[in-house]
């Protein structure tokens, strides 16, 4: 199969050493999957990662007025090369252990949205270090959205736009057809608008489950794989009447999403996704799975199938 695997940014760890350690164990449950035959499309998220570059250039804009603010679609791109540079050395040395002779190389993947998108309104993804409310009303009088985070400070807010389209689909689906391994829209991609002739990067996030499901669309891939840190999808998630599900058509999915089912921070994004994939095609499935359990849960041993 081809099969499009969507890595967690929170499970690649909060600093380098973190990350370097979940890599090698992303690289063993990637490589079970590339070794039993399926071409395979890596995506990876950003979450952590992002935060730590945006705070650390913030910081030190603040130290000396030399030092820029960095754009968001910056920040992601720098994301996607420190990041695809860990994953596409641990696993290509994964493969070379196993002796599969497999190229794997991280592109620089840019996600189109719309400038219209509504999320553009309302700026809701927060980013970034907290601030003193006083900071808050000068970058709010300079034209930034400033938003209250949870009761714990204020900081920058920016836009989550739906992606429609990936700039770079047919370099990926090059690389696929030629047997090697791409790491592709890291972070949900480099967030960019069409203006003027050219691409201009937005000062957005996508959904990295959403950018992994269009992209498995337009390559035509028979499953899309979301590896996360639970090992099936949950319905009365945390009360006593817990029920783990193995399977969800997307009709159930939807009414349980109605429901309020899925945490909006965490698994609604993931069965959000999961619909988009299954609804693009007849025949397209999606599985939700725990990192470590890939393997086994394409083989129906675990996992929560939707199709």
């Amino acid at each position: 199969m081809r099969i499009v695997v969507a890595l967690g940014g929170n499970a690649l760890g909060e600093n380098l050493d973190e990350q370097m350690t979940a890599a090698k164990v992303a690289a063993v449950s990637v490589a079970d999957l590339i070794e039993d035959g399926h071409e395979v499309i890596l995506v990876h998220g950003n979450g952590p990662q992002v935060g730590m570059i945006e705070t650390a250039f913030e910081t030190a804009a603040k130290a000396d007025h030399h030092f820029p603010v960095l754009p968001m679609s910056v920040c992601v791109a720098l994301t996607q090369g420190y990041i695809g540079y860990d994953l596409q050395n641990v696993l290509r040395r994964e493969l070379a252990m196993r002796g599969i002779e497999k190229e794997v190389c991280a592109v620089i993947t840019q996600v189109m949205v719309d400038p219209k998108d509504p999320a553009f309104e309302n700026p809701s993804k927060p980013i970034g270090g907290y601030m003193s409310e006083e900071e808050a009303s000068k970058l709010r009088a300079g034209g930034e959205a400033v938003g209250e985070d949870s009761g714990r400070g204020w900081r920058r807010m920016v836009a989550s736009p739906l992606p429609v389209d990936v700039v770079e689909s047919k370099t990926v689906k090059a690389l696929v057809e030629k047997g090697q391994v791409p790491i592709a829209c890291g972070g949900g991609g480099i967030p960019v608008v069409w203006r003027d002739g050219q691409f201009h990067g937005v000062s957005a996030v996508v959904d990295k489950d959403r950018a992994a499901a269009l992209l498995a669309e337009i390559l035509d891939a028979t499953m899309l794989v979301i590896l996360t840190t639970v090992s099936k999808v949950s319905i009365n998630f945390g009360k006593p009447d817990e029920r783990q599900v193995d399977g969800l058509t997307t009709e159930e999915a939807r009414k349980y999403m109605a429901e309020g089912q899925f945490g909006k921070g965490s698994m609604q994004p993931k069965i959000e996704a999961a619909i988009q994939f299954c609804d693009s095609g007849p025949g397209r499935k999606t599985l939700i799975a725990k990192l470590t359990e890939a393997h086994d849960a394409l083989l129906g041993k675990t996992g929560t199938r939707i199709c």
